[in-house]
């Protein structure tokens, strides 16, 4: 077994033609052992060459209400007001500190989601 980091895209080729053959292989093994490290020195790789934005805040919002079958009616529940709920679904308003709190609570949306400009 002989592991290294992956620095260049070859190496990360590399990396996830033997991820392929290594992939059924059992923990506890020596391949096991090898389909762990590399997979954790891919995910790395991966993590530093082709980062995931977080998403839009009030994306996430509707996309979680969506989720949990909630309508505005719900959303209002949550921020006060029917006419907010609506403000922020049309980001016409920001959302507040305790709006994020309530909506991390209530909908389990990440605060740093939430945190983010739109």
């Amino acid at each position: 077994m002989t592991v290294k980091l992956i620095k260049t895209k070859k190496e990360y080729q590399q990396a996830m033609e033997r991820l392929e053959m290594l992939f059924d292989a059992k923990k506890g093994t020596e391949e096991g052992d090898e389909l762990e490290i590399l997979s954790i020195l891919i995910e790395k790789y991966e993590n530093e060459h082709f980062p995931i934005d977080l998403p839009d805040p009030i994306e996430a919002i509707k996309f979680r209400m969506e989720q949990l079958g909630y309508n505005q009616g719900d959303l209002a529940k949550v921020v006060g007001l029917k006419s907010r709920a609506s403000e922020i679904l049309n980001k016409k308003r920001k959302l507040s500190l305790d709006m994020i709190r309530e909506l991390h609570k209530k909908l389990h949306i990440p605060t740093d989601v939430l945190i983010q400009p739109y």
